[in-house]
């Protein structure tokens, strides 16, 4: 059964053939009144999102094809997928992500993930995801082939970014907890009218695991005023700089903006980890997170 993004066109089309042709053969006020009525109506709302077929839709889960997967480290790659038109961009507000479903063991599951290419890259939409041999859709994703389809549905999520909406952004990254902030990271300091400062840690145990390094430490070079970035690692190489163990009190206190009305500071990464920020940025002064964050959340957890 036709939807009715697909009717409501075909009717403004129909409408504006019938328009014309009493135009043509009558032309009386009240015809070309109608005509160019219908011909405005026409313009100015077939390309609004309730008559236009979006890519990914909240409530229903579409297929995506596997064009491409490429190791990142021993256990994470990133998944390449196409869009349905060659010139189509994803559309995701910077800040959310995406949930991928599959049935597994007779259950359906679903996990969520950011995607990472810029926003304007055309044709496909790629996700960075670490495999773990226990998991559920992670496992499945390790598993996945170039050709098959996986399902997914979006935009999620209460997170989404708006140019200076604060004045710093302090961000405590773990792992694959990298993606959301990438997006932010690459909004603000790709566009000269953002002046807000960026501050992350990124967390991960050893080098290997750094995800994304080489892009970051590129942004952190081209735009040094806007975005920093510092590393810790669990299990660090032996001429390693950065910081060593875990994000503690004492490298929020040092690396991330103080608690104040005009900052944000952004979590993401593994449920313990989480748990242990939110616990200590709340002994440091800043507001306590909600279960669910929100967007007027001064700490915000992904």
């Amino acid at each position: 059964m036709p939807t009715v993004q697909e009717i409501i066109p075909a009717l403004l089309s129909l409408g504006l053939i019938i328009a014309t042709y009493y135009f043509l053969t009558r032309k009386s006020k009240d015809s070309a009144f109608l005509f160019y009525f219908i011909f405005f109506i026409f313009t100015q709302f077939r390309n609004c999102p309730f008559f236009v077929d979006q890519i990914l839709d909240p409530r229903v889960f579409k297929s995506f094809k596997l064009i491409e997967k490429i190791p990142v480290t021993y256990n994470t790659s990133k998944y390449r997928f196409k869009l349905p038109k060659t010139d189509d961009v994803l559309g995701l507000p910077v800040g959310q992500h995406i949930s991928i479903m599959a049935e597994i063991n007779g259950k359906q599951i679903s996990r969520s993930y950011t995607p990472v290419q810029p926003e304007e890259d055309r044709g496909h939409f790629d996700l960075v995801i670490k495999s773990y041999p226990t998991g559920n859709i992670s496992k499945l994703m390790g598993e996945l082939q170039v050709g098959d389809y996986i399902g997914m549905r979006g935009p999620k999520g209460n997170f989404a970014y708006k140019t200076n909406m604060v004045k710093a952004i302090g961000m405590i990254a773990g792992g694959t907890g990298i993606t959301p902030m990438l997006q932010i990271i690459r909004r603000v300091c790709n566009d000269p009218n953002d002046k807000t400062k960026i501050s992350l840690i990124f967390a991960n145990v050893t080098e290997d695991d750094i995800l994304l390094k080489e892009e970051l430490d590129q942004i952190a070079k081209a735009s040094p005023e806007s975005f920093k970035v510092q590393y810790v690692l669990e299990r660090p190489p032996e001429n390693w700089t950065g910081e060593v163990g875990l994000v503690t009190k004492e490298m929020i206190k040092n690396y991330c903006p103080e608690p104040s009305n005009d900052i944000k500071l952004l979590l993401c990464g593994p449920l313990p980890m989480v748990k242990s920020l939110t616990i200590a940025t709340n002994e440091l002064g800043y507001q306590k997170p909600r279960a669910v964050s929100k967007m007027e959340d001064q700490v915000y957890k992904f």
